[in-house]
């Protein structure tokens, strides 16, 4: 999705990267000058194990290299510069465990050995490259043999809790005899033993002291961390702060936490995800008291950021089947000032043509290959501070849908819904509202115009972690609607629907997701001509059974035309893997098949399909591409299906 809020676009220019040296990787010093000594810069470890590791901490830590395209005027100011790299590099050293780490700064045979006043024959020796060449400054490294851990010791802190005892602190810290003595994992294990705590609703834990002591003849450390882990407390009360024009009973809405609650970081960020949902905020602060009330809750202090109130966006996908969909909106967030939305969008695709006829040339195409959506959508958040929204969302449409060999339908209609719905928590919500219709939809089995009326009736549940790339949790929805239907025919239907998916990291990081999905529909209580066709069931797409063209999988009547069912069956399988932090593959597989019968017939066949997808990820969600191919292709489906959008497919 790409909106008029996206920042300026920048430069980019490839000669900057270092892409596996494809892009010139070695970099060169500024040039000679009369006025400048410029340098150029190396580092000498020998062989030492880790060495390309310990060179990049080395210029992290070194004026030297983090100034290097900004040549000294003189050989005194590039001594001096080298003098001031000694203590920081040695610190450099000892942070990844080398106690023993020596380090020496050469220019053509001068030294220097430690910080403080450089020798002057080092200036000396670089002002004899003035002029002439980069002086060539030699940072030589010695680590030196690797530190180890001892004894490793989590000691409570002065007020000792017989409850507060960790089972295993290894397990917790991190910290293992034999592990290497580097101050990251001392770090690191500070901040696990907070968070371990913390999310045992101790949310004053704190560690009181480190107690590191070397031993340089043993080359070992042995170590204590002192903690304090605090009270049990739960959550206070939420105080809010700024919001901007957004009124504070609709961000209090959003929290579900009540004061006595067990405190809990994830519930905690798990508000802060709640509060976002708003459209009308962006940022979301939440600051935790720095002690703990009268009650023994710990206050919170909750601060928003208002979003620009108007929002004008573009998103566009494509697939080689279905072809192209362009999209536009205009979207107001705080339209009567009680953070009410209004979003109008307009859809244009692609309509395939159902007659036999085809598109040789350009002058072939017609109005009629167009299809379109416009709808105008409504949300009123909190009513009268409660934790009920109004949904309006009225939609006009025009399309048809279906493949050349197999026909399909066209339609068009006009919908408009009004719901409420109720919140119960940040994942599980229910709506009740009601539904009329008016249209016409033609297939083989006749034209159907119709008026209906429905009473639709649904549930959504959410635990997962990412809207457009979840790594955890599951996402069910279910609906069900009784229609009573005017017009062509006044047969009363009932439609269910339900989907099902989940997510399942295989490692800390999420690198590894397996994603599963489900999807089940029913109509029962009407003849199939009786239904009309947008609400029959149809499988295939992008979003449904990859590899077949959009909603082509569906029962055959007359003439071997697409007829819906009235019950649908789907299932989509995914192994998510990435392979860097940017790039992921994800093998898939895909079954499907819309049923003349009101639940699905398992006797009949299904259609099957599977592909690779590659993702590129960036803030604001997965890039997809997808290439699947039907298993058991029918004749007129096409060997493979090319799909481009933004987000997983499910």
């Amino acid at each position: 999705m790409l909106a008029a809020e996206t920042p300026p676009a920048r430069a980019f220019d490839l000669s900057s990267l270092d892409v596996f040296g494809l892009f010139g990787s070695k970099e060169k010093p500024p040039a000679v000058s009369a006025t400048t000594l410029p340098y150029e810069l190396s580092f000498e470890l020998g062989d030492t194990p880790d060495a390309s590791a310990l060179t990049r901490n080395l210029q992290d830590a070194s004026l030297l290299y983090r100034l290097r395209q900004d040549p000294p005027p003189d050989g005194d100011s590039l001594a001096r510069r080298a003098s001031a790299d000694i203590d920081p590099m040695l610190d450099a050293l000892w942070a990844r465990g080398y106690f023993n780490a020596q380090v020496t700064i050469a220019v053509d045979g001068a030294v220097v050995r430690q910080a403080g006043e450089p020798p002057p024959g080092f200036a000396a020796a670089a002002e004899r490259f003035r002029n002439r060449a980069p002086a060539p400054v030699v940072v030589t490294v010695n680590p030196g043999p690797l530190f180890t851990l001892r004894n490793v010791d989590i000691v409570p802190g002065a007020k000792r809790d017989p409850t507060a005892v960790i089972a295993d602190p290894g397990k917790v810290s991190g910290l293992r005899p034999g592990d290497p003595a580097a101050s990251a994992s001392l770090r690191a294990a500070q901040a696990a033993l907070v968070d371990y705590w913390r999310a045992r609703s101790r949310p004053l834990a704190k560690v009181v002291e480190i107690r590191p002591v070397v031993d340089h003849a043993a080359k070992i450390m042995d170590v204590a961390i002192v903690v304090d882990p605090g009270p049990v407390a739960g959550f206070g009360d939420f105080s809010i702060g700024e919001t901007g024009d957004i009124p504070e009973p609709v961000i209090r809405s959003f929290i579900y936490l009540e004061p006595g609650d067990p405190y809990s970081p994830k519930a905690l960020a798990d508000t802060r995800k709640s509060i976002a949902q708003i459209p009308a905020v962006g940022a979301v602060r939440m600051r935790e008291g720095t002690a703990l009330d009268a009650r023994g809750n710990l206050p919170i202090f909750v601060e928003v950021n208002e979003r620009p109130k108007r929002l004008l966006g573009f998103s566009a996908r494509y697939s080689t089947i279905d072809g192209p969909t362009v999209r536009t909106y205009w979207e107001h967030r705080n339209l009567f000032g009680g953070a009410e939305r209004l979003r109008l969008e307009g859809d244009l695709f692609f309509a395939p043509r159902i007659d036999g006829t085809k598109i040789q040339r350009f002058g072939d195409f017609l109005p009629s290959d167009l299809g379109a959506r416009f709808s105008i959508g409504f949300m009123k958040p909190a009513l009268g501070g409660t934790r009920n929204d109004l949904l309006v969302d009225v939609v006009a449409t025009r399309e048809r849908v279906g493949t050349n060999r197999y026909g399909g339908y066209t339609a068009r209609y006009v919908n408009a819904t009004a719901a409420i719905r109720h919140r119960f928590s940040d994942v599980f919500s229910i709506q009740a509202g009601l539904e009329a219709e008016r249209g016409q939809t033609s297939d083989v089995l006749g034209q159907v115009d119709y008026t209906m009326f429905g009473v639709p009736l649904s549930l959504r549940y959410d635990s997962t972690d990412s809207l457009l790339d979840p790594t955890r949790g599951i996402r069910v929805t279910a609906s069900v609607a009784p229609y009573y239907s005017y017009g062509h025919s006044a047969a009363p239907f009932f439609q269910s629907k339900a989907a099902l998916s989940g997510y399942y990291s295989l490692d800390e990081d999420s690198r590894y997701v397996l994603a599963g999905r489900i999807g089940l529909g029913s109509v029962a209580g009407a003849d199939l001509d009786e239904i009309p066709a947008t609400r029959r069931f149809y499988a295939g797409g992008g979003g449904s059974v990859r590899g077949y063209a959009y909603r082509s999988l569906a029962p055959l009547g007359p003439y071997y035309q697409l007829t819906g069912g009235r019950s649908l069956f789907e299932a989509s399988v995914e192994a998510r893997i990435k392979i860097t932090n940017t790039i992921g593959i994800v093998p898939f597989f895909d079954a499907g098949m819309a049923f003349e019968s009101q639940v699905p017939n398992f006797k009949e066949q299904l259609q099957f399909a599977a592909g690779l997808g590659l993702r590129y990820y960036t803030p604001i969600g997965p890039i997809r591409v997808d290439v699947a191919a039907p298993l058991n292709p029918r004749k007129g489906d096409k060997p493979v299906a090319l799909y481009i959008s933004i987000g997983q497919a499910f």
